[in-house]
């Protein structure tokens, strides 16, 4: 039954995450900022900027008819597929952190892969509709999952694992839904274990932060530096915390706290109960949105719903985890909270669509 207005729970979710969000971001942030720039507000507001464009997209999408964005899949998919690779030419990409993941774009670093995301997210939930039947076939399976392979690889060109991985996960976790046979995901992570060994021996970093997960303490000052600070952040923040504003760890001691790290900002500063409120929010937003994708009629919609749920829930985890020390440092960004224009934009502009098919369905 169609209710003609969006999800108010889902919505003002969204709404409370990104606003707390940005709250931290600027809580994190203002001492790094006032040294690097002079300017305790520097990251704040142009986290602000993109917020308040964000949801100017949130708007206009839900005014649209949503389920039209089916005949643009292609387009959209081959345009993100576009930037993926254009940031892989020097002089175009920006190198950050030994990574070059980012265009500069008036003054404004946009990450490509960020976009992937949802063109991916799009191109599967239109394969899945149209081949929905024929998923049983290991030729199929394989026809799909390959698209999300390559897209792996070329985002470890950069390389960017943390959204690669997320990417990958994402994809067969959506796929998996679907009712594939198991033993199509056996074969798979035979290979994918096998990949991920490869991947870990042509790095070295990534052997260290491997080694770092398992012993942080054998390289207090090198590979185990972040995790450490992070743990140093999370323990005496207690129940409470020590108040808003007030970290230690954001003081030069935990690198770049206002990104992968901020949830450990968090818990310092509004202990337990501030990572408990964080959690719970994520947890309406991801419970509503696959309620409203799965009631949706559109198998389009339904897909394109679930997907988004399914990228985001996977990202949350993971960023989660890390901080906390239950999983090695992957570069995963947490959605709505760590600094970045892309990340933001991406993950409203997302949220957005599964609020437009929202309308289409009885809000119970």
């Amino acid at each position: 039954m169609k209710s003609n207005h969006v999800d108010y729970i889902f919505l003002f979710s969204v709404i409370i995450l990104s606003f707390f969000g940005l709250i931290m971001v600027y809580s994190a942030s203002n001492v790094v900022a006032l040294e690097k720039y002079h300017d305790s507000l520097y990251f704040f507001k142009r986290q602000a900027l993109f917020l308040g464009f964000s949801f100017i997209i949130m708007i206009l999408i839900i005014k649209i008819n949503i389920s039209k964005l089916e005949k643009y899949v292609t387009v959209i998919f081959f345009f993100c597929l576009i930037l993926l690779l254009i940031v892989l030419i020097p002089g175009i990409g920006v190198v950050r952190g030994g990574a070059r993941s980012w265009i500069n774009i008036f003054g404004f670093s946009i990450q490509p892969s960020e976009f992937m995301k949802i063109g991916l997210t799009l191109l599967y939930a239109k394969y899945l509709k149209d081949n929905y039947a024929e998923l049983k076939s290991f030729k199929k399976f394989i026809m799909i999952f390959s698209i999300a392979i390559i897209i792996f690889l070329i985002i470890m060109l950069q390389p960017d694992f943390g959204t690669a991985l997320v990417i990958v996960l994402s994809a067969l976790i959506l796929i998996f839904i679907t009712g594939v046979p198991i033993k199509y995901y056996a074969i798979i992570l035979g290979i994918g274990l096998l990949g991920i060994i490869v991947l870990i021996i042509s790095a070295p970093y990534r052997i260290e932060r491997i080694m770092a997960f398992i012993n942080p303490w054998s390289d207090p000052l090198g590979s185990g530096f972040q995790g450490i600070q992070s743990l140093f952040a999370i323990t005496p923040g207690g129940l409470l915390g020590h108040g808003f504003n007030n970290s230690i760890q954001k003081h030069f001691f935990l690198p770049e706290p206002q990104n992968d790290f901020i949830f450990a900002i968090i818990l310092e500063e509004l202990g337990l109960i501030g990572g408990i409120i964080v959690l719970f929010l994520y947890f309406l937003i991801i419970y509503r949105g696959i309620k409203i994708s799965i009631g949706s009629n559109n198998n389009f919609l339904k897909f394109t719903g679930l997907g988004i749920v399914i990228s985001l829930a996977t990202q949350v985890i993971i960023n989660v985890s890390v901080v906390i020390g239950l999983l090695p440092v992957t570069g995963i960004t947490l959605p709505l909270f760590s600094y970045g224009g892309s990340s933001l934009l991406l993950t409203i502009t997302s949220l957005s669509i599964i609020l437009s098919i929202s309308k289409d369905y009885n809000h119970q």
